[in-house]
């Protein structure tokens, strides 16, 4: 066998000089043992870890262990029934989280881009279906190259991570890290069907009316309700401690269109009820309430056409439902300057 010449000889010490170390530090770690790792360190239990992953326990120890191999480090303390992080655990941890978070992000981002005309809408159950439902047809007539998807759902979802372009929010305030844009206030005024309207000719006469609670303005803090209002009309407060309870606007809204009693409504939401003709406001004495409604998207998504548009559209919506309340409770355009 023939020798290797001197070139080759100094070629291949410059290529030994080029492999990685024998742990392969410059090499990636399996991804599925990374994912066994964060869902770990998150949970701190290997058994709680393998049910979110849906594999085995023993089966995620395993992949644990590949990534100790990999990185020639212990990760976990196994204790008895029980697991810590190590040191070097510690410190992989942080990184590995910001990885796969910022992977759901980008990932969501390629989803919003390869859905060509459509746009998600998350909002509240009580706006969605009392408010923006009843409204979709106008928008689809406008624009009919923009698909609107509505995802109501009680929880705020994130709008980097939950694959929704946009929301409606009912709030104190706009979330300061997102692009907002102030829709208006609300009022809470008594509603009910014509035909029970027929017997409330004074404010009095609520006293032997059934008196319906929408008791979800109090999740964002204290809010006005039934007491308040009688007390504003001159009654006993303790005359707005009976009646039914709902923990949702729609339900209790639901309720008095059907004939049930009188709600202390949320007039933007239920605006539609009263154009409709199935809700009248007997009284025009009505109440501030303790939010505001807000468009809300990531910055610089507002600028996009889908977006824009939607907006645009929005605006004009509300400004609408404004005035139409304003009028039925002979209030200035936005009402809220009485308190």
């Amino acid at each position: 066998m023939a020798l290797p010449s001197g070139h080759d000889a100094h070629a291949r010490r410059d290529a030994d000089r080029r492999e990685p170390p024998a742990r392969g530090a410059d090499r990636m770690p399996p991804l599925t043992a990374l994912r066994a790792f964060e869902a770990a360190a998150r949970h701190m239990s290997f058994a709680r870890a393998a049910e979110e992953l849906s594999v085995t326990p023993a089966a995620l120890s395993y992949q644990i262990k590949r990534l100790e191999a990999h990185l020639g480090v212990a990760l976990f303390h196994r204790l008895n029934r029980a697991v810590a992080l190590t040191e070097a655990g510690a410190a992989l941890r942080p990184g590995v989280a910001d990885g796969f978070a910022a992977f759901l992000s980008a990932q969501a981002a390629v989803r919003r881009l390869a859905e060509d005309g459509a746009l998600n809408v998350t909002a509240g159950p009580a706006v969605t279906g009392k408010w923006l439902a009843p409204r979709m047809m106008r928008f689809a007539q406008a624009h009919p190259e923009i698909e609107l998807r509505f995802v109501a759902s009680l929880r705020v979802l994130d709008l980097e991570r939950d694959g929704v372009d946009a929301a409606i929010r009912y709030g104190p305030q706009p979330p300061e890290e997102l692009f907002s844009v102030d829709l208006g206030g609300e009022r809470l005024v008594p509603l009910c069907t014509p035909q029970v309207a027929q017997a409330l000719r004074r404010p009095g006469d609520l006293l032997g009316a059934t008196l319906l609670h929408d008791d979800s303005m109090g999740l964002l803090g204290p809010a006005y309700s039934w007491p308040d209002w009688m007390e504003r009309a001159g009654l006993p407060r303790a005359a707005g401690d009976r009646g039914p309870r709902f923990s949702n606007a729609d339900h209790a809204i639901g309720a008095a269109a059907s004939g049930a009693g009188v709600v202390l409504a949320r007039a933007f939401l239920a605006e539609p009820d009263v154009a409709a003709g199935r809700l009248v406001a007997p009284f025009p004495i009505s109440l501030p309430g303790n939010g505001r409604y807000y468009f809300v998207c990531l910055p610089g998504a507002q600028v996009r056409p889908r977006h824009a548009a939607f907006l645009r559209w929005l605006q004009a919506e509300a400004a609408e439902t404004r005035a139409a309340v304003a009028r039925w409770l002979s209030l200035a355009p936005e009402g809220e300057e009485e308190g």
